[in-house]
């Protein structure tokens, strides 16, 4: 099991083609938040993003490279174990990774596309992939030019996949096959163009959805109906005081491979790049890549409206995720150019962020609790 009888671990991803340890496994002190690393694994390239198994017995990882892969591992008190080799995912640049109806489901960055693999009983991996491939594009030319797929999630009624696409600014909801695996498309929300909307979030209620754009730093309100499987935009919170820089004209993509993310050069602006809500729904905090800050936003009782109240110092350079501890009391950030992890405790009644510590964690990516 990945909670041994010394307590809870925390896993960090990495970019291994930018000088990363892979996948480490690190110690979480309950009370402190404070991370501290055990042993790690490079066996697979570039896990740049990770997901446990409910049960805890499991973690998956992406491989993130051009041909495009993801990974199974068992979770031992000696860290994590392969389960065989990696599984193509039929697509390029798999970004984001999830667990639902028996199947992995990938999120492809350049191949624009969401792949579905299925779960054996002992926790491998089969393939091939079942592959659904988005069309479309935005006004940005730059980072737009066709699909780019960069997360997908269960909804939490578990009805709906929703696949969130940087490249044709919209939110697709999906139906999974049960017996095939594929995906089908069921509703298509648009969000503005040219946001390039990244990774979303659900309010613990489950009736409203966070969409963190990347090409503009805001995040997206929206209405979701689980029923009908219909996201609507309700309004967008800019994530930065006024003044800030937000750039609009890099080129780097930021969102892509290890040489995009973590060994190209950004020039200016700022890319957020994930958000989280608090367990009470009070609260949302988004990491900014660039501005190298965390947003704190104060959310409404009915969650329709999010509020700026302030940023932080992300602790690093170039914070690429947030992760709630599961007690809610820490958020992590992974700072990926600057090679490290901060933590920060939460002020329960406002939502406010204090630095608690950092571990070093060679370009950092993610990080996942089990």
């Amino acid at each position: 099991m990945g909670t041994s009888v010394n307590g809870r671990r925390a896993y960090i991803g990495s970019f291994t083609t930018a000088g990363g340890l892979g996948i480490t496994t690190a110690a979480v002190d309950p009370e402190s938040g404070a991370l501290t690393p055990l042993h790690s694994t490079d066996v697979v390239p570039n896990p740049s993003y990770l997901a446990p198994s409910p049960d805890g017995r499991y973690l998956y990882a992406v491989s993130e490279t051009p041909d495009g892969a993801a990974a199974a591992f068992a979770l031992t008190p000696r860290g994590p174990e392969l389960l065989g080799p990696a599984v193509p995912v039929g697509g390029a640049d798999p970004t984001h990774l999830t667990l639902a109806g028996g199947r992995l489901l990938t999120a492809n960055y350049s191949s624009g596309s969401v792949s579905t693999l299925p779960v054996r009983a002992d926790g491998t991996l089969a393939g091939p992939a079942t592959v659904l491939a988005h069309r479309g594009s935005g006004p940005r030319t730059d980072r737009q030019e066709g699909p780019h797929a960069h997360a997908v999630l269960p909804d939490p009624s578990g009805r709906w996949l929703l696949s969130v696409d940087l490249g044709t600014d919209s939110v697709r909801s999906c139906v999974l096959g049960a017996d095939d695996g594929a995906l089908t498309v069921r509703a298509e929300a648009a969000l503005r163009p040219g946001s390039g909307p990244r990774h979303l979030a659900f309010h613990p209620r489950g009736d409203r959805a966070y969409v963190v754009n990347e090409l503009d730093p805001t995040a997206t309100v929206c209405r979701w109906d689980a029923d009908r499987g219909v996201l609507t935009p309700l309004g967008e919170t800019r994530l930065l005081p006024d003044g800030a820089a937000t750039g609009s004209a890099a080129t780097d993509s930021a969102s892509t491979d290890s040489s995009k993310c973590a060994g190209g050069t950004q020039e200016s602006g700022t890319y957020p790049s994930e958000l989280v809500i608090s367990r009470d729904g009070r609260f949302a905090w988004t990491a900014n890549r660039g501005h190298d800050s965390l947003s704190v936003l104060s959310l409404t009782a009915s969650g329709d409206t999010a509020t700026l109240v302030t940023t932080v110092p992300c602790g690093g350079h170039w914070p690429r995720d947030l992760a709630l501890h599961p007690d809610g009391r820490h958020l992590y950030a992974a700072n990926e150019r600057s090679g490290d992890v901060t933590w920060f405790t939460i002020d329960p009644a406002t939502g406010l962020l204090e630095r608690a510590g950092s571990v070093a964690a060679p370009a950092a990516s993610c990080v996942v609790f089990v």
